[in-house]
């Protein structure tokens, strides 16, 4: 295995958002980081630069909160090229896009029981549809060339890859497993192509708060 082609893939979640902090359904509605968030990026890349963590390639969803994440870390790295690929952009929420939880449980709230396959917001993708494009933004990067990858993403987008990596199904009723991945959180997972074979480095870090007030 030590001489067998790796793809090396650092999954991040994005930095605190505008919509983080006023505590919406931001899906793809388009919110800016806030200052918490870009120092969170800040922190994130000198603990890379650190440690002398280094990407061939760069990937981020075209939300400006993922862009601006990547942005920060690359100037950090060293101004990497960041390549924007919208299969990476967050769970489309259908019309709770944008809205507050308190308005989302008075217009939108879901019903006593939800399958995979229900529609998110009335409009938006459901947990079966977010499977498939996690797999398939997947899917994409492991048609590459093996190398050092960072994708910069979303959480529930995310959830949803890692399913897709660990062989985990959707439940209905957004039951199994949740990965709770906080603001810049990071999974890193090698993947031998020859074998087939997945490996689990780190789900959630975000050690570089720890000397923060974060």
């Amino acid at each position: 295995m030590a001489d067998s082609p790796v793809f090396q893939l650092t999954f991040l979640r994005h930095g605190e958002s505008v919509g983080n902090v006023e505590n919406r359904f931001q899906g793809q509605s388009d919110f800016p980081l806030s200052e918490t968030g870009r120092a969170q990026a800040r922190m994130l890349g000198e603990r890379w630069r650190a440690e002398g963590l280094t990407f061939d390639t760069i990937i981020s969803s075209p939300l400006s909160r993922t862009r601006e994440t990547a942005e920060i870390v690359a100037a950090v790295l060293g101004n990497f090229p960041i390549e924007n690929d919208p299969l990476w952009m967050e769970r489309d929420n259908g019309k709770r896009s944008g809205l507050t939880w308190d308005e989302v449980q008075v217009q939108f709230p879901d019903p006593e029981f939800v399958t995979p396959f229900d529609s998110v917001g009335e409009t938006g993708e459901g947990d079966w549809a977010l499977y498939l494009r996690g797999g398939q933004a997947l899917h994409k990067i492991l048609q590459r060339p093996p190398a050092r990858y960072l994708v910069v993403t979303h959480g529930a987008i995310l959830n949803m890859t890692l399913y897709a990596i660990l062989g985990i199904a959707p439940q209905p009723n957004f039951q199994g497993p949740r990965f709770r991945l906080e603001n810049t959180a990071f999974c890193q997972f090698r993947y031998y192509p020859q074998a087939h074979r997945w490996r689990v480095d780190v789900i959630g870090d975000r050690s570089h708060w720890k000397n923060s007030n974060q």
